[in-house]
């Protein structure tokens, strides 16, 4: 069943599939490197920009899940600004009524203050007064007393100058005895 080829011509056609290989791959190098300087520069261009392209779209698609991140921190911070604000309001809400009311307060503490003084004044004028008056009265209460007792009779009172005064001390003392 084998045919009985010829041993050279075996020989000869695997030398020639080794002959064909190598110039074949020689060919395929020398053409590869042919066709890499006779290559189209706009065919590099275009491989560039499409790489720039996933490059950018890459970029670009981190920065819009950080403009998204920043924006719901903006939206955060916003509503913390409102309400801060709301509380700084009704803080200095709260402030200006006390100081009012502070106000008020000085005020009246003022006028007690003031209308405290006069009363004050006012009592020590008037016991000042009744200390007077109680003064007067008891000197009219001893003279009356006196005169009712007789100590002090001024119609018999001897050697009495021109005041109706006595004129020396001894007379004085001799009143008092006579009036205790």
């Amino acid at each position: 069943m084998f045919v009985e080829f010829p041993q050279e011509l075996i020989l000869y056609s695997i030398g020639a599939f080794l002959v064909g290989y190598l110039l074949s791959s020689v060919s395929s190098r020398i053409g590869a490197r042919y066709r890499t300087t006779k290559r189209d520069p706009r065919d590099d261009r275009i491989r560039e920009l499409e790489a720039e392209l996933r490059i950018a779209l890459g970029n670009s698609q981190k920065t819009m899940t950080e403009v998204e991140r920043l924006e719901e921190e903006l939206k955060e911070t916003t509503v913390g600004i409102e309400r801060r604000d709301n509380v700084i309001s009704d803080q200095l809400s709260k402030l200006e009524r006390v100081q009012a009311d502070l106000r008020d307060s000085v005020m009246k503490t003022r006028e007690l203050r003031s209308e405290l003084t006069e009363r004050a004044t006012q009592s020590v004028h008037a016991e000042a007064k009744i200390r007077e008056v109680e003064t007067e009265l008891s000197v009219a209460q001893a003279s009356t007393d006196l005169i009712a007792t007789g100590v002090l009779d001024y119609s018999i009172a001897p050697d009495t100058e021109d005041g109706g005064a006595p004129a020396n001390e001894d007379e004085l003392a001799k009143v008092s005895k006579t009036a205790t």
